[in-house]
């Protein structure tokens, strides 16, 4: 009878484990791990994946600091690569001299020699910038832990979860923001600059509108720029035109006479003057069409404004038939899937820099890049045609304006920039902002023993050295 009883008790303990088994798997499965316990730790941390970001964290790389770049748009490239912004904006002082410098001046001798006109030019381009850099497209910013300091605060780590909705922790020892939403600064709490409102006296924020770049094939550039000339002399041709009207081999721009005359179909858009790129073989890509009021920290206002944008389009086509030369075969080649941003909120800085510094030539202690576009300003609905506050010759743009005010390890990289409005509108210049952001990056790497807001006078004057010996930047 024992030895039964006993059979029946080891069958019973049996059943029990193979039926914990097959359960505990599954109750496992069912309640994965929702927070890395960990958390990852970074020299450098780059959130979103424009150009000048994306520069900065090529030199962190290539100087073997610790990088990551967390982009939370759903494809990298930003407005050069994704809002296919191909119009290339040039930077000179007042005697002509270009200020475009370092790697980004390879992607202007590039665009003007005409071997860097297409798409997959400016892709080719990208990727080699972005090779070798950990990136994490189509995250999501979950939170951020802020800690105060002796000195200010300061951003301790950051948390996100990624498609497969895991959420990770990670630390950095500097985090930048390069975004064109500010996607991590604007969860800092600091002060915004005030944008455009300012301008005509409003105590609403304003910013500049967005571009939806448009795409033509069949266009015969040779006639365009025949025509052009037979009503030289310039003087005559921007009469007939619109002033700043010219044509080259390359490039147009002006028609604001021509383009004055089209009735967009829907209020949110705005035809302005033309600024075309010829991308051979009868290819031609303009910056022209205005969107105003888009938030792009919106998915659905970006959304909104792209459909606006493609439905707009064929409409556009239709008129430049029949008013510019060269363009009566022309046909629509394809759409942007994204926007040129090119304003929106900024956060005060270090240093915000101001119209009377660039008017004056300032020349910081500091300096990351040199500036001297014209300062432009984009229509808004209240200010359509935009504004111009005239042209600064060379001016420094120093490194306290790349810092969040209050933050130890918060820098700020491209449309970012700590700028009053009206030097806001000509700092915002990619060469200009590509150039600051690369030359953060490489002092990130050299300097890594000492921390940016602990770099003096006399460290800059070194600085300064070996970036014009290495790197052939000068930033005097």
């Amino acid at each position: 009878m024992q030895s039964r009883k006993f059979h029946r008790i080891k069958s019973c303990l049996a059943a029990l484990v193979l039926l914990s088994a097959a359960v505990l798997p599954t109750t496992a499965a069912a309640k994965p791990a929702a927070t890395s316990t960990a958390p990852a730790g970074y020299d450098v941390v780059v959130i979103g994946s424009e150009i000048q970001g994306a520069l900065l964290a090529k030199e962190a790389v290539k100087a073997g600091l610790k990088v990551l770049m967390l982009d939370p748009r759903s494809k990298p490239g930003g407005e050069l690569i994704q809002g296919q912004m191909f119009f290339l904006d040039d930077v000179n002082d007042n005697q002509k001299r270009s200020l475009v410098q370092g790697e980004i001046k390879s992607l202007f001798n590039g665009y003007k020699a005409g071997t860097i006109r297409k798409a997959a030019d400016f892709q080719r381009y990208y990727d080699k910038v972005i090779q070798g850099i950990p990136l994490k497209s189509g995250i999501v910013l979950d939170r951020v832990d802020t800690k105060a300091t002796s000195s200010g605060k300061t951003l301790n780590t950051l948390t996100y979860h990624g498609k497969d909705g895991v959420k990770v922790t990670i630390r950095s020892r500097y985090w930048v923001e390069n975004t064109d939403y500010n996607a991590l600064s604007g969860r800092l709490r600091e002060a915004r600059i005030p944008g455009m409102e300012t301008i005509y006296n409003s105590t609403v924020p304003d910013y500049m509108a967005a571009t939806y770049m448009l795409n033509f094939k069949n266009v015969d550039w040779n006639l365009l720029h025949q025509r052009i000339l037979e009503d030289y002399p310039l003087t005559n041709v921007r009469k007939k035109y619109g002033p700043n009207t010219y044509v080259d081999w390359h490039f147009a721009t002006g028609f604001s006479n021509i383009t004055n005359r089209y009735s967009t179909k829907d209020k949110q858009l705005r035809l302005r003057g033309l600024n075309a790129s010829y991308q051979k073989n009868g290819q031609v890509i303009i910056n022209g069409l205005l969107i105003y009021d888009v938030n792009p920290a919106d998915p659905k206002s970006v959304e909104s404004a792209v459909r606006k944008g493609k439905a707009e389009a064929p409409y556009i086509l239709s008129f430049l038939r029949k008013n510019i030369p060269g363009f009566a075969k022309a046909e629509l080649n394809g759409f942007p899937e994204y926007l040129y941003i090119r304003d929106y909120n900024r956060y005060e800085t270090k240093y915000v820099l101001e119209y009377t510094d660039l008017m004056s030539s300032r020349m910081f202690w500091d300096n990351v890049s040199i500036g001297g576009y014209s300062i432009d300003l984009q229509g808004t609905r209240a200010i359509p045609t935009g504004i111009g506050f005239g042209k600064p010759d060379r001016y420094g743009l120093p490194l306290r304006s790349f810092e969040l005010k209050s933050y130890d390890n918060v820098l700020v990289t491209g449309k970012n920039v700590g700028a009053s409005i009206k030097a806001y509108g000509s700092a915002r210049i990619m060469p200009t902002t590509a150039l600051a952001a690369q030359t953060i990056g490489i002092i990130l790497g050299r300097e890594r023993n000492k921390r940016l807001d602990d770099l003096n006078v006399e460290d800059f004057q070194r600085i300064r050295s070996y970036l014009k010996k290495d790197y052939q930047i000068n930033l005097q």
